[in-house]
């Protein structure tokens, strides 16, 4: 299915451009996938903002921030085995010549030669935004494409009204000085405002740039500077105040606006959303036409910034065709409805900063006619579940955060049920759980559904679909972080699989996704249509850096030579930096990250992440876990505890979650708070804990891979906190600067602790 536009743009630099061969490396290529999208989400209580992308692993810079974090430079080794492979990538992309655009490049008016092919999806016609825009007003004009709550009342924008709010929002952008590609930042909440400010930023020849509603004022500023804005569209009150205490350090600013709230004073240049509105509304049209006239499907038009550890954040500069092309992909990939036939609904709450989040929200909804429905502001503090009953979406995604804490709020509502109760909920489980993983391993093929199943259905999973807003979604989808197996069995058992996905701010957010006729338990799936995967010096079980190939790859970091350099080897191949290795019948896994990996005083290569996910396993009670031990003698591990949350700041708490305190119950213990256990205060707790990390270091592949000291942190980890990114991705550099003295009293001891029956060498 190909766009239909009156007039495609003409590319000069889109040549035929085929990824490289190499007789070494390990490679995987899909075709087109079969599946219907659906992106499922919790609705209980997460801390502040959560977000997919990282689709989505972002490259970030946690490299040489503390000696816990390994250099990439280093050997790799996987868990089964001390063969060891080298990290190092190819030599980077030469710099283009001038006048001749590259795979390239890191300036913000430059365009780059797409990597095409002569057939398939990769020759498909490149499309500015607004080409795919003016093609969906084409077929869907009179389709609901947005829709919002102003109090108890629903409020809704089709097609038409929305690509003409967006050209209004350019031409105002146009008068108050938008200067060609400039950012116009925008920091708030998910709205219809928010996507008109984005889309009308891109219209009018200027960068799109999201901006985390959790940044600091200084936060704000480098963002704001370093794609030289000369709009900054805020939320609110509050945020605007982020943005007056940097104003007079940033010379490019021309104008702030704020979309939601009567404004609290009058400034100069300071405009409400309904003022900003006006400016643009009687404006004539040729000077905007010629604007977009003029864009190329290969030039830049939104920036992604990178939420970096040790260093700033990086602008991924994404091009018109980054986003449209993956858009096309992906929506076929997922087997994506046209409203013509069937009207695609999401729920819009997810961090809209982050490319995941646009790119199911805006985009891939755009393409196909969707309606995106936005959530309230306080959604990941309880008020979701309400916007899902309500929207019913047929498409839905979840980052592993969110999956956990509705997997604790429906364990905490099912201890309090009948007896009777639980033990039909345990039996559907039980069918649930083993009917689909029958026809996981069948890869979705028909097959005698057993009648236990069609009667567990009726009396538990049509109603927990139903209690969730989930009745009409028929997939939902988990990525940005890795997602425990427990979790993803959990969910199975209720008869509602979670698809995993995988990608980077880096690859326009995703590159492979799980579907309901072709996924497996912990694999991030299979290559979206048109995308390529090698792996670069796999080990002998396979294991290698994951690299990326396809018109999904983005243009370079916005004035980061060096970075792009790091990032693009010089056969163009992007790389994660993420390890990972194929089944047998190319399912791709993640198995680690090279610069997480630790490397212990005796050269073992560990990749933290696997031993962290049996350790939550193994204790239902632990919230987050940290291994520590790069250039240790041993391993030791920091922990947290599951407590509540501050409903009002996303904040933990002291006081433990009703599964937690049930968990210290059932042990013996009066435990109610984290200080009641933290610092080994609970011999109870304490026994359950060492006894399931017991059970973790007999499941480990040598000595050196034993759990040697833990200890309980008084505070669970948090994005406010500054131990977990936007996406709820844990800062390791940041923890272990932190909690130092806690690390440090781990190795005091002159003597290596040993047991009888694990003796360290």
């Amino acid at each position: 299915m190909r766009l239909n536009v009156c007039e495609s743009t003409s590319i000069s630099n889109a040549e035929v451009m085929e990824p490289p061969r190499a007789s070494s490396i390990l490679e995987s290529s899909c075709g087109a996938g079969n599946s219907a999208v659906s992106l499922d989400d919790a609705i209980v209580d997460v801390a502040n903002e959560s977000s997919e992308e990282e689709s989505t692993g972002e490259r970030e810079e946690e490299l040489g921030a503390s000696n816990e974090v390994a250099p990439s430079t280093k050997t790799t080794e996987q868990t089964s085995n001390t063969q060891t492979v080298s990290a190092q990538r190819p030599d980077s992309l030469c710099v283009p010549s001038a006048g001749q655009p590259g795979l390239w490049t890191s300036q913000g008016d430059a365009e780059v030669k797409l990597r095409m092919e002569s057939s398939g999806l990769l020759a498909e016609t490149p499309l500015t935004v607004n080409e795919m825009f003016l093609s969906a007003v084409e077929r869907f004009g009179n389709y609901t494409a947005l829709g919002w709550k102003e109090g108890d009342q629903q409020k809704t924008m089709n097609y038409k009204e929305y690509y003409q709010a967006c050209r209004t929002a350019a031409k105002s952008f146009l008068k108050l000085g938008l200067k060609r590609c400039h950012g116009v930042g925008i920091l708030g909440f998910n709205s219809a405002e928010w996507f008109i400010t984005d889309i009308g930023a891109i219209l009018a020849g200027g960068f799109a740039v999201g901006i985390y509603t959790t940044n600091s004022p200084e936060a704000c500023l480098y963002v704001a500077e370093n794609c030289k804005a000369n709009i900054i569209v805020v939320e609110n009150h509050k945020q605007l105040q982020k943005i007056l205490q940097v104003e007079d350090k940033l010379p490019h600013l021309k104008a702030i606006i704020q979309y939601k709230d009567a404004l609290k004073e009058k400034r100069p240049n300071l405009y409400t959303w309904a003022e900003f509105m006006e400016l643009g509304r009687n404006e004539p049209d040729a000077p905007l036409d010629a604007i977009i006239s003029s864009q190329k499907p290969t030039q830049c038009c939104t920036l992604i910034y990178t939420s970096g550890t040790t260093g700033q954040p990086k602008g991924v500069m994404l091009s018109h065709d980054n986003l449209t092309w993956t858009a096309l992909s992906t929506s076929r990939h997922v087997r994506l409805t046209d409203a013509v036939h069937s009207q695609e609904v999401v729920v819009s709450y997810l961090p809209l900063s982050h490319i995941a989040a646009q790119m199911v929200d805006i985009w891939l909804t755009m393409r196909v006619g969707g309606a995106t429905y936005f959530a309230q502001p306080d959604a990941l503090k309880g008020s979701l579940v309400t916007t899902l009953k309500e929207v019913r979406p047929t498409a839905f995604m979840g980052v592993p955060r969110v999956w956990e804490k509705m997997q604790e709020k429906m364990k905490s509502v099912g201890a309090k049920s009948s007896t009777v109760r639980r033990k039909v909920a345990a039996w559907a489980k039980d069918v649930g759980l083993q009917t689909n993983l029958t026809k996981m391993n069948q890869n979705g093929a028909a097959g005698r559904t057993p009648i236990s199943y069609h009667i567990a259905k009726k009396l538990v999973f049509k109603k927990v679909r139903k209690s969730l807003g989930l009745d009409r979604c028929t997939k939902c989808y988990t990525g940005a972080a890795p997602i425990t197996k427990d979790t993803l069995e959990f969910f199975l058992s209720l008869d509602i699989p979670l698809y995993e996905l995988y990608g980077m701010s880096e690859s326009t957010g995703p590159h492979t996704i799980s579907l309901p006729d072709a996924f497996r338990l912990t694999s991030c799936g299979i290559e979206i249509p048109g995308c390529k995967t090698k792996l670069h010096n796999p080990d002998e079980e396979g294991n290698g850096e994951i690299c990326f190939w396809g018109r999904h790859i983005f243009m370079g970091y916005l004035n980061m030579p060096e970075k792009t350099e790091e990032a693009l080897d010089a056969e163009g191949w992007l790389h994660s930096g993420d390890l990972g290795k194929h089944d047998e019948n190319g399912f791709l896994f993640i198995t680690g990250r090279i610069k997480e990996l630790i490397i212990t005083a005796g050269g073992e290569n560990i990749p933290p992440v696997l031993i962290e996910d049996a350790v939550k396993e193994a204790v239902p009670l632990i919230s987050n876990a940290m291994l520590i031990g790069d250039k240790r003698k041993f391993l030791s591990m920091l922990l947290t505890v599951k407590c509540q949350v501050s409903a009002d700041s996303g904040e933990p708490q002291d006081e433990l979650t009703p599964e937690a305190v049930e968990f210290c119950r059932k042990l013996g213990s009066n435990a109610t708070r984290v200080s009641d256990i933290a610092g080994g205060k609970d011999q109870a707790v304490n026994a359950a804990i060492q006894e399931g990390i017991n059970r973790v270091n007999e499941k480990a592949t040598s000595n050196a891979q034993r759990i040697q000291k833990w200890s309980v942190l008084g505070r669970d980890f948090s994005i406010g906190g500054g131990e977990l990114g936007p996406t709820m991705k844990l800062k390791r550099p940041v923890v272990v600067k932190m909690y130092r003295e806690e690390i440090e009293n781990f190795y005091k001891e002159l003597v290596t602790p040993t047991t009888p029956d694990n003796p360290l060498p």
